[in-house]
């Protein structure tokens, strides 16, 4: 394999006829697509790279979609990276990235038509950032038809939002196939994020307790659902300058609560902030006998005989 010295630079699209030309070169069966909204990180890196290997073309979308970020949210405080993506994304070895802006995107202004992630939106961090949802899922709809890809890879620290994607493609019957890769974490045990470069070296060690909450909740797992969070709630609770949002252990496929008596894969989630930062993470589990922390969902696209309604 070619190192990342002797890799082509892919081609950037910017325009809507731009994309339409450099796609015409992507021959083949398998189109992998990966979207970010810039400020690429090894998470990120990991996406591409898993895309790479599983097609014979890989698009990355740089888009910072106004439509994700709500009025008390400061859209100008994202980091705008182009230059280092750029690298990433050669290193990588994409084929194509399509960096447009928002009136490329919605050529008509603020869309009159947007899509609706419904009642699963509105919990978690629905209900922390209302409408946020309905941004990222219109973006990506338009996205998945205007790359024309047929495999989207998506990272599992964003279940949510991957849930609600799997949803979409389900429900409105979009020819796409979605991927879910591992969380990749920083050698500490942090998610690796964007956001991360908010933080101040003593945010940071604060911020460690998310991970580690999850962490024991994870090693309590064959015990149950009481003893899951028992043990990812006293790790926060030791860590008073963790402003927490919201910590979970909920059905993967329905997001409510999972009882006493449930035995299966559940998500167990956390939020926070941490000075000024808003954080989110979590992990698969297996609850019960022989449970424990999981990399991803083993069949993300089915209920199974233990739904919770």
């Amino acid at each position: 394999m070619s190192t990342a010295e002797e890799r082509t630079v892919p081609a950037v699209a910017r325009t809507r006829a731009d994309l339409r030309e450099c796609r015409k070169a992507l021959t083949g069966d398998e189109i992998a697509v990966v979207m970010t909204m810039g400020a690429l990180h090894d998470g990120h890196a990991t996406l591409i790279r898993q895309a790479r290997l599983a097609a014979e073309h890989v698009i990355v979308t740089i888009f910072l979609n106004p439509l994700q970020f709500g009025p008390r949210e400061d859209l100008s405080r994202y980091p705008r990276t182009f230059d280092t993506d750029l690298e990433i994304c050669t290193q990588m070895g994409a084929d194509l990235v399509f960096a447009p802006t928002p009136d490329v995107v919605y050529r008509d202004g603020d869309p009159g038509v947007r899509i609706s992630a419904g009642p699963l939106g509105d919990v978690l961090e629905g209900q922390s950032r209302p409408g946020h949802f309905d941004g990222m899922l219109t973006v990506v709809a338009k996205l998945m038809h205007l790359t024309g890809g047929s495999a989207f890879f998506f990272g599992q620290k964003d279940a949510q939002q991957l849930l609600l994607i799997r949803r979409m493609v389900r429900d409105l019957d979009i020819p796409a196939r979605v991927i879910s890769v591992p969380t990749v974490r920083e050698s500490d045990g942090l998610a690796m994020s964007s956001r991360n470069t908010y933080l101040t070296d003593s945010d940071r060690e604060v911020a460690l307790s998310l991970s580690r909450a999850l962490r024991a909740g994870a090693a309590a797992a064959d015990e149950g659902p009481s003893a899951i969070r028992r043990a990812a709630r006293a790790v926060l609770v030791a860590e008073p300058l963790v402003l927490v949002d919201y910590l979970v252990l909920v059905h993967p496929t329905t997001l409510k609560d999972v009882p006493e008596w449930y035995r299966g894969e559940a998500l167990l989630a956390v939020a926070g902030k941490v000075g000024t930062t808003r954080l989110i993470d979590n992990t698969p589990v297996l609850v019960g006998p022989g449970g424990g922390a999981l990399d991803v969902f083993s069949n993300p696209d089915q209920l199974g005989p233990a739904e919770i309604r």
